[in-house]
Formats: structure tokens, sequence, C-alpha cells
């Protein structure tokens, strides 16, 4: 081979190289097409969710926690896990915003959400309940779901239906990294499916509201320490949760899925 046959050679040598480390060619762990695939694998989760616990009962998986699961994300697209594990609308938000990743067909759990109440609370949770089921047969919780999911509102799918509350204030806490169940906008206001449920919920108990975002590991810790009245964040209800608060009735179902590389 002569000197330009040489050159070419490494030519396409390095080019190879450089495909196999930006877009990770030839590489095993980008191949999860099911969930069997996730066996062995490295995988992304939001710190103390359901996500985290299911993805650590996967047979020789590695987990890595995030605060975020937008971080998790991130940390797929850049090769250091192989998968993220996540509830479906946040997943489906993340999947639109980068075109590198995908979400696999099959779901891995079927889940669903509650508020927290503390357990002394027993009052407050029935009167949330009560509530719920009107929102639930007068079509307003299934509008608020259907503009978030569906229609892609980026605000607020809810317009409060009285100017003034005599009733008190009902404190929230969330942790607003979780679209489109509560995520902040350009302006820092706490935002989503969540917010909105809270706030017509507000309405019917006469009572105003406010939205405390903190870290999701910190949430029922504040509920049940009574730092705040309720828990809302995209919250699936769990035998382990029960244990340290009580939920009201679900009040929509969700899916635990898996995001990966295309």
């Amino acid at each position: 081979m002569g000197k330009a046959g040489m050159k070419m050679k490494r030519s396409w040598i390095l080019l190879l190289a450089v495909c196999m480390l930006f877009t990770g060619c030839g590489r095993k762990a980008d191949k999860i097409r099911s969930l069997d695939d996730l066996e062995g694998k490295t995988i992304g989760v939001q710190m103390k969710t359901t996500g985290d616990i299911y993805a650590s009962d996967i047979k020789n998986a590695k987990t890595k926690q995030f605060n975020k699961g937008i971080n998790a994300v991130k940390a797929l697209r850049k090769g250091v896990v192989d998968a993220v594990m996540i509830d479906d609308a946040p997943a489906k938000v993340f999947a639109a915003q980068y075109s590198d990743v995908k979400i696999l067909e099959e779901p891995y759990a079927k889940e669903e959400y509650g508020i927290a109440v503390n357990k002394e609370e027993t009052g407050l949770r029935d009167k949330i309940n009560e509530a719920l089921e009107k929102l639930e047969q007068n079509g307003t919780l299934a509008s608020i779901r259907q503009a978030w999911l569906q229609e892609g509102e980026q605000k607020t799918a809810y317009q409060w239906q009285k100017k003034k509350h005599s009733g008190g204030k009902l404190v929230m806490v969330t942790n607003a990294e979780f679209p489109p169940y509560e995520s902040k906008d350009n302006k820092g206001n706490v935002v989503g499916i969540d917010v909105d449920i809270m706030k017509a919920i507000c309405d019917m108990l006469d009572m105003d509201l406010e939205i405390n975002d903190t870290a999701f590991d910190s949430i029922l810790a504040n509920v049940e320490r009574k730092m705040a009245d309720v828990g809302v964040a995209g919250m699936t209800i769990t035998e382990e949760r029960r244990k340290q608060v009580d939920f009201t009735d679900p009040y929509t179902t969700a899916k635990q899925v898996v995001i990966v590389r295309k």
C-alpha cells in the first residue's frame, strides 16, 4: 500500500473513532429495544421516585440517582447512563425536547397519583376527596388533564372562580421539576396540572393557595411535620409512602416508562 493509501486508511480509522465517540456507533449499551434489555444496564432515575424503586429491582442493573428528571435525561444523552425510568407525562416532554432520545413502547408499570395529607388531618383529606369527586363529575379534572397532556398547555388550564377566599390558606408543597404536572414559567411561577387542580379544589373549599417549591424527597417530610398542608407532585400512591402520610383518592393515572437513546 502506498503513502496515499496509508493516509486514506488512517483517515477512515480516525473518522470511525470520532463516530463511536460522539454518536455511540457500535456500543452494545445503546441496544435497548425492550424492557428485557434493561438487565445489567445503568438506569438513571429521579431520587426517591417510584422509578428509583422499580429500577433497583431489575436484575444486575445499576441505578444512578439525580435530583431532577431532566438531569437524568441529559446524562442519558451523554452516555453516562443507558436508560432513564420516569413517568410517562414528563417523558413525553423530554422526548419532544430532545430529538436523540425516545420512549420504549412498552410501559414498565401503571400508577395512581394522589394528594399527600398529614395522617392527623382526616377532615382536610375528606374535604379534598369531596372536592375531587365533584370536579371529576363536572368535567373540570378531565379538561385540565386534556389541556396539559393533549393540547400542550404551558401556563394554566384553570382560572380562579373566586377573586377572594374567606376560608384561610392551604399550603401546597411540590417539586417544580416534573412537567407538565409542575414546572416554572419564565416568571418563576409554578404552573402545571397539579397547580390547576389545587386551584379548583381551593375554589371549592373557599381557600387561598400558597405553593412552596422544594426537593422531591423532602415533600413527605414537610407534610408529616405540618410544614405544609398537602404534598402535590405527581406522586404515586404506595404502601411505603402511606406509612409516612395519608393520601386522598387518586386524581389521575400514569405509567412508568423507559427513555433510551435513539
